[in-house]
């Protein structure tokens, strides 16, 4: 299908500023260029409305984490959702994304608990998946205080974050809970090992659609370092034990480089007898969870995701 028209506009604007690729930058101005993008321009009359954004803090491995808790317009025990933002690993945080997290409480209808995780290369791996273990795990434990229903407790994220809800799906069905009732991967990178040959679109779309090849390798070596395993389950969960986990649900984008190791996943996990719904949204590219405004393709596209997560979770 072709690239839909308000996205092409977009790339054609960012193509325009000299903002496509990061892995030319720091990380400091990395993060700066994201919160401007995602922060500072974004309309005020665009953002979701909510019952209530609370910011607070939870105990981490290596002291306090930020978090932000979002409550939507219901009453009564409601699913839990623990969401962990994109950004390679090394941008994003819970401002950047939280437009996406209000999307997932309002259209859910569940209590949303953005985590703050510590970013490398300050804090490289396997920091942030500690910080997400610490927070799922915190979320198990005052659940009533959140949404207030145990069998409806679910692990999210986009991107990178989507990698960090893989792995954290793989340690909890492994070490003592909390037991989940869903997974949503949003366009996730789960393979760190660089596979052109399994990974087409790595190749096809690696280039002028937002996010490149070149940044995703510049992230994966802040993140991970020269001397990590790429295939440990805890960078790589594609490569983990994938029987017993929850069910999921992942999407993917026809412009995005990520796209096979969406799909990849998707597959491997209906082989090892996991409930799987896989949505592949054409003429979209990575990043369309938080681009509703610009595209009515991705608005759609970010409704169809909502409604696949609440689904599940009601049949929970």
């Amino acid at each position: 299908m072709p690239l839909d028209p308000q996205i092409r506009q977009l790339l054609t604007m960012l193509n325009a500023m000299g903002t496509q690729g990061l892995s030319s930058t720091t990380p400091q101005q990395a993060r700066r260029w994201f919160r401007t993008f995602t922060v500072d321009l974004r309309p005020p009359e665009t953002i979701v409305p909510v019952a209530a954004a609370e910011d607070v803090e939870l105990p981490g491995p290596a002291g306090s984490l930020p978090a932000r808790r979002y409550r939507p317009e219901a009453a009564g025990p409601m699913p839990t959702i623990v969401f962990f933002h994109g950004g390679g690993f090394v941008i994003g945080d819970i401002d950047t994304h939280d437009n996406q997290c209000r999307t997932l409480c309002r259209d859910v209808g569940a209590v949303v608990l953005s985590v703050g995780y510590r970013l490398a290369p300050e804090t490289p791996w396997p920091g942030a998946v500690e910080d997400c273990l610490a927070a799922t795990r915190w979320a198990g434990e005052h659940v009533g205080e959140l949404g207030g229903d145990p069998a409806a407790i679910a692990v999210a994220g986009d991107s990178a974050g989507g990698n960090l809800a893989a792995v954290v799906a793989q340690r909890v069905r492994d070490e003592g809970g909390p037991r989940l009732a869903a997974q949503l991967l949003i366009y996730p990178g789960v393979d760190m090992e660089e596979d052109e040959a399994r990974y087409p679109s790595y190749a096809a779309n690696g280039e002028g659609f937002f996010l490149t090849a070149d940044d995703m390798r510049w992230f994966a070596d802040q993140y991970a370092g020269p001397a990590a395993d790429r295939r440990d389950p805890t960078l790589s969960p594609l490569h983990g034990t994938l029987a017993g986990l929850p069910p999921a649900v992942i999407t993917t984008a026809e412009y995005d480089p990520l796209r096979d190791q969406g799909t990849t996943y998707a597959d491997a996990l209906r082989g090892a007898g996991v409930p799987v719904v896989h949505l592949d949204f054409p003429g979209l590219i990575h990043g369309y969870f938080d681009m509703s405004r610009l595209s009515p393709a991705c608005a759609e596209a970010v409704g169809a995701t909502c409604e696949a997560l609440r689904e599940r979770l009601a049949a929970a």
